[in-house]
Protein backbone atom coordinates (compact mmCIF):
# COMPACT_ATOMS: atom_id res chain seq x y z
CA UNK A 1 0.00 0.00 0.00
CA UNK A 2 1.16 3.37 -0.85
CA UNK A 3 2.57 4.83 2.13
CA UNK A 4 0.68 8.49 1.05
CA UNK A 5 -2.68 6.50 1.07
CA UNK A 6 -2.26 4.69 4.31
CA UNK A 7 -1.31 8.06 6.16
CA UNK A 8 -4.38 9.71 4.77
CA UNK A 9 -7.09 7.06 5.66
CA UNK A 10 -5.33 7.11 9.22
CA UNK A 11 -5.77 10.73 9.60
CA UNK A 12 -9.37 10.68 8.33
CA UNK A 13 -10.06 7.77 10.39
CA UNK A 14 -8.75 9.46 13.38
CA UNK A 15 -10.65 12.34 12.84
CA UNK A 16 -13.87 10.49 12.20
CA UNK A 17 -12.98 8.17 15.42
CA UNK A 18 -12.46 11.61 17.68
CA UNK A 19 -15.96 13.44 15.81
CA UNK A 20 -17.56 10.72 17.11
CA UNK A 21 -16.34 10.32 20.37
CA UNK A 22 -17.28 14.35 21.00
CA UNK A 23 -21.07 13.77 19.99
CA UNK A 24 -20.97 11.06 21.84
CA UNK A 25 -19.64 12.36 25.24
CA UNK A 26 -21.71 15.98 24.58
CA UNK A 27 -24.68 13.79 24.08
CA UNK A 28 -24.37 11.71 27.50
CA UNK A 29 -23.35 15.39 29.23
CA UNK A 30 -26.48 16.92 27.87
CA UNK A 31 -29.28 13.51 28.36
CA UNK A 32 -27.32 12.24 31.71
CA UNK A 33 -29.28 15.22 33.80
CA UNK A 34 -32.42 14.78 32.43
CA UNK A 35 -32.58 10.75 33.09
CA UNK A 36 -31.31 11.60 36.70
CA UNK A 37 -34.40 14.02 36.99
CA UNK A 38 -36.71 12.10 35.45
CA UNK A 39 -35.77 8.85 37.85
CA UNK A 40 -35.59 11.12 40.96
CA UNK A 41 -37.71 10.21 43.91
CA UNK A 42 -38.79 14.05 44.46
CA UNK A 43 -40.87 14.14 41.37
CA UNK A 44 -42.67 10.94 43.13
CA UNK A 45 -45.86 13.17 44.48
CA UNK A 46 -45.31 16.35 42.33
CA UNK A 47 -47.66 17.57 39.88
CA UNK A 48 -47.21 18.02 36.11
CA UNK A 49 -46.59 21.26 35.76
CA UNK A 50 -43.87 21.67 38.47
CA UNK A 51 -41.98 18.42 37.13
CA UNK A 52 -42.08 20.11 33.50
CA UNK A 53 -40.99 23.06 35.36
CA UNK A 54 -38.04 21.69 36.58
CA UNK A 55 -37.14 19.52 33.03
CA UNK A 56 -37.19 23.25 31.85
CA UNK A 57 -34.80 24.51 33.99
CA UNK A 58 -32.39 21.50 33.14
CA UNK A 59 -32.82 21.63 29.44
CA UNK A 60 -31.82 25.74 30.04
CA UNK A 61 -28.97 24.14 31.50
CA UNK A 62 -27.77 22.30 28.72
CA UNK A 63 -28.47 24.93 26.01
CA UNK A 64 -26.03 27.38 28.17
CA UNK A 65 -22.94 24.33 27.17
CA UNK A 66 -24.31 23.66 23.36
CA UNK A 67 -24.58 27.97 22.64
CA UNK A 68 -21.00 28.99 22.87
CA UNK A 69 -20.30 25.14 21.29
CA UNK A 70 -22.40 26.38 18.29
CA UNK A 71 -21.40 30.01 18.06
CA UNK A 72 -17.65 29.19 18.04
CA UNK A 73 -17.93 26.23 15.70
CA UNK A 74 -16.41 24.07 17.53
CA UNK A 75 -19.16 20.73 17.29
CA UNK A 76 -17.59 18.43 14.42
CA UNK A 77 -19.33 18.55 11.17
CA UNK A 78 -20.84 21.82 12.18
CA UNK A 79 -19.92 24.72 10.08
CA UNK A 80 -19.70 27.93 11.72
CA UNK A 81 -22.19 29.58 9.43
CA UNK A 82 -24.76 26.57 10.23
CA UNK A 83 -23.65 27.02 13.88
CA UNK A 84 -24.21 30.46 14.01
CA UNK A 85 -27.88 30.38 12.43
CA UNK A 86 -28.40 27.19 14.90
CA UNK A 87 -26.82 29.25 17.68
CA UNK A 88 -30.04 31.98 17.10
CA UNK A 89 -32.52 29.38 16.93
CA UNK A 90 -31.17 27.82 20.52
CA UNK A 91 -31.20 31.14 21.78
CA UNK A 92 -35.03 31.36 21.21
CA UNK A 93 -35.26 28.16 22.76
CA UNK A 94 -33.26 28.63 25.89
CA UNK A 95 -35.36 31.88 26.32
CA UNK A 96 -38.47 29.52 26.00
CA UNK A 97 -37.09 27.22 28.86
CA UNK A 98 -36.78 29.73 31.09
CA UNK A 99 -40.47 31.21 30.79
CA UNK A 100 -41.57 27.71 31.10
CA UNK A 101 -39.39 27.36 33.97
CA UNK A 102 -40.42 30.62 35.73
CA UNK A 103 -44.08 30.31 34.69
CA UNK A 104 -44.52 27.00 35.79
CA UNK A 105 -43.19 27.54 39.44
CA UNK A 106 -45.89 30.72 39.50
CA UNK A 107 -48.44 28.50 38.54
CA UNK A 108 -47.26 25.50 41.60
CA UNK A 109 -46.22 28.66 44.03
CA UNK A 110 -46.87 32.19 42.90
CA UNK A 111 -45.68 33.22 46.25
CA UNK A 112 -42.31 32.13 46.18
CA UNK A 113 -41.90 33.79 43.10
CA UNK A 114 -43.16 36.75 43.69
CA UNK A 115 -40.79 36.43 46.44
CA UNK A 116 -37.95 35.71 44.24
CA UNK A 117 -38.95 38.59 41.54
CA UNK A 118 -39.05 41.06 44.66
CA UNK A 119 -35.58 40.36 46.56
CA UNK A 120 -36.79 39.12 49.39
CA UNK A 121 -36.91 35.59 49.06
CA UNK A 122 -34.68 33.78 51.98
CA UNK A 123 -33.27 30.92 49.67
CA UNK A 124 -29.94 32.71 48.13
CA UNK A 125 -30.76 29.99 44.70
CA UNK A 126 -34.03 32.43 44.40
CA UNK A 127 -31.42 35.54 43.71
CA UNK A 128 -29.22 34.18 41.71
CA UNK A 129 -32.12 32.53 39.22
CA UNK A 130 -33.70 36.23 39.10
CA UNK A 131 -30.12 37.33 37.75
CA UNK A 132 -30.00 34.63 35.42
CA UNK A 133 -33.72 34.90 33.93
CA UNK A 134 -33.06 39.18 33.59
CA UNK A 135 -29.35 38.49 32.18
CA UNK A 136 -31.15 35.80 29.58
CA UNK A 137 -34.22 38.01 28.87
CA UNK A 138 -31.39 41.03 28.55
CA UNK A 139 -29.33 39.22 25.96
CA UNK A 140 -32.21 38.15 24.00
CA UNK A 141 -33.45 41.56 23.48
CA UNK A 142 -29.95 42.66 22.78
CA UNK A 143 -29.96 40.18 20.20
CA UNK A 144 -33.22 40.45 18.79
CA UNK A 145 -32.94 44.47 18.42
CA UNK A 146 -29.17 44.67 17.41
CA UNK A 147 -30.11 46.64 14.13
CA UNK A 148 -32.14 49.44 15.51
CA UNK A 149 -30.12 49.90 18.72
CA UNK A 150 -27.58 51.13 15.85
CA UNK A 151 -24.36 50.03 17.56
CA UNK A 152 -21.08 48.64 16.37
CA UNK A 153 -20.84 45.38 16.23
CA UNK A 154 -17.99 45.20 18.13
CA UNK A 155 -19.93 46.92 21.16
CA UNK A 156 -22.70 44.54 20.57
CA UNK A 157 -20.78 41.97 20.90
CA UNK A 158 -19.06 42.69 24.08
CA UNK A 159 -22.13 43.76 25.77
CA UNK A 160 -23.82 40.03 23.99
CA UNK A 161 -21.02 38.39 25.98
CA UNK A 162 -21.21 40.13 29.22
CA UNK A 163 -24.86 39.31 29.47
CA UNK A 164 -24.05 35.70 28.60
CA UNK A 165 -21.25 35.56 30.79
CA UNK A 166 -23.25 37.23 33.45
CA UNK A 167 -26.06 34.16 32.50
CA UNK A 168 -24.43 31.39 32.69
CA UNK A 169 -22.16 32.39 36.01
CA UNK A 170 -25.66 33.17 37.92
CA UNK A 171 -27.53 29.94 36.77
CA UNK A 172 -24.76 27.88 37.42
CA UNK A 173 -25.05 29.31 41.32
CA UNK A 174 -28.51 28.70 40.97
CA UNK A 175 -28.25 25.20 40.14
CA UNK A 176 -25.30 24.17 42.27
CA UNK A 177 -27.60 26.38 45.37
CA UNK A 178 -30.46 23.37 44.83
CA UNK A 179 -30.52 20.31 46.53
CA UNK A 180 -33.42 19.15 43.24
CA UNK A 181 -33.86 16.23 40.86
CA UNK A 182 -30.34 16.48 39.16
CA UNK A 183 -27.59 14.46 40.40
CA UNK A 184 -25.05 16.18 41.96
CA UNK A 185 -22.15 14.85 40.04
CA UNK A 186 -23.72 15.46 36.49
CA UNK A 187 -24.92 19.04 37.65
CA UNK A 188 -21.40 19.95 38.59
CA UNK A 189 -19.97 18.32 35.14
CA UNK A 190 -22.97 20.15 33.27
CA UNK A 191 -22.41 23.26 34.96
CA UNK A 192 -18.05 23.14 34.67
CA UNK A 193 -18.54 22.49 31.25
CA UNK A 194 -20.87 25.50 30.13
CA UNK A 195 -18.57 27.35 32.04
CA UNK A 196 -15.43 26.52 30.37
CA UNK A 197 -16.73 26.54 27.54
CA UNK A 198 -18.42 30.12 27.49
CA UNK A 199 -15.06 31.48 28.86
CA UNK A 200 -13.14 29.10 25.67
CA UNK A 201 -15.64 30.96 22.75
CA UNK A 202 -15.59 34.60 24.21
CA UNK A 203 -11.83 33.91 24.60
CA UNK A 204 -11.55 32.67 20.80
CA UNK A 205 -13.43 34.93 19.46
CA UNK A 206 -12.31 37.90 21.33
CA UNK A 207 -15.77 39.06 21.93
CA UNK A 208 -14.55 41.58 24.85
CA UNK A 209 -11.64 43.28 22.64
CA UNK A 210 -14.03 46.50 22.80
CA UNK A 211 -13.10 45.96 26.87
CA UNK A 212 -9.46 45.65 26.98
CA UNK A 213 -9.03 48.03 24.30
CA UNK A 214 -10.79 50.88 26.46
CA UNK A 215 -8.84 49.69 29.06
CA UNK A 216 -5.98 50.11 28.17
CA UNK A 217 -6.43 53.64 27.28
Amino acid sequence: MNPEKFSAKHVLWSRLLKSVLLWVALLAVITLPAVIAASSPLLAWRDPVYSASGFAGVLAMTLLLVQPLLVGGYLPGVRKLRGRITHRWMGAALLGAVVIHVGGLWITSPPDVVDALLLRSPTPFSLWGVIAMWTTVAAALLAVFRRRLRITVRTWRCVHALLVMSTVAASTAHALLIEGTMGTVSKVLLCALAISATCWAVIDLRSLSGITRWWRR
